[in-house]
């Protein structure tokens, strides 16, 4: 893990939505799926790192897919093919690794974090299928498109609408809260265990700053050290009555 990070430099940038970059970066580091990075491209303001997901990578390479959101993100998406940034990383958990049919289900910038996922499980042999909410327009869908053995778009609409999750060995979900809570009760009523990753503000990557703390069935935990990957019953906890 790269805490005091590691330089990259820009292999290619584009914009594939509005206000979505798709940047790749050049780099010795090797992520497993569902963790992230802190990338920084400047030498003053903003003093921390941005926390970006991984998208994919590969020998040599890391992926990211991120929304221009303020002025760390701004600053990342003018960089240009050969600039050099920071890495430091990779932090977190990811997903744990999980057996038989999979469903992997996200909602905006939620689904950047799945593509990889996706790809491993299918690498294996196992059967991945990926369902991805968008509000307007779809971003990357060929890539998409590739990673499972089958890839669903909803847009503008619910992605959970028409789901049957009892197909499912496991569920694997990251995107809008609403989305996810709905996920894990879907799951809790079928019988199969889901995974949620979670976003929160993270500055140190480490677990020191406490900035990322977030509430669990079983206490507070570190959301950039313990997660961003947490069982889903161990976020959604308050819901056991209401979905038992």
């Amino acid at each position: 893990m790269g805490v005091d990070g590691t330089a990259g430099n820009v292999l290619s940038i584009q914009e594939v939505g509005e206000a979505i970059v798709h940047l790749t970066v050049a780099t010795e580091t090797r992520p497993n799926p569902g963790q992230f990075y802190l990338l920084r491209a400047w030498q003053e303001a903003p003093l921390l790192g941005r926390p970006i997901s991984v998208f994919d990578y590969s020998e040599g390479k890391v992926e990211f897919v991120f929304k221009i959101v303020g002025k760390g993100t701004e600053i990342l998406a003018k960089l240009k093919v050969n600039d050099k940034l920071q890495l430091q990383g990779p932090f977190g958990n990811g997903f744990p690794e999980v057996e038989g049919k999979i469903l992997l289900i996200g909602g905006g910038l939620g689904n950047a974090p799945l593509h990889a996922t996706a790809k491993v499980l299918k690498a294996k042999g196992q059967e991945v299928d990926l369902r991805l909410g968008f509000a307007e327009k779809i971003y990357l869908e060929k890539e998409f498109n590739q990673a499972a053995t089958n890839t669903q778009f909803v847009v503008g609409g619910l992605v959970t609408n028409g789901l049957n999750i009892r197909d499912y060995d496991a569920v694997l979900t990251c995107g809008p809260h609403p989305m996810m809570e709905a996920v894990v009760k879907m799951a809790h009523q079928a019988g199969i265990p889901s995974y949620v990753s979670i976003e929160k503000r993270m500055a140190c990557g480490i677990g020191a700053c406490l900035v990322c703390t977030c509430k669990t069935k079983s206490g507070n935990k570190k959301t950039c050290k313990d997660g961003p990957v947490f069982e889903g019953e161990e976020i959604f906890y308050e819901d056991e009555d209401k979905i038992s």
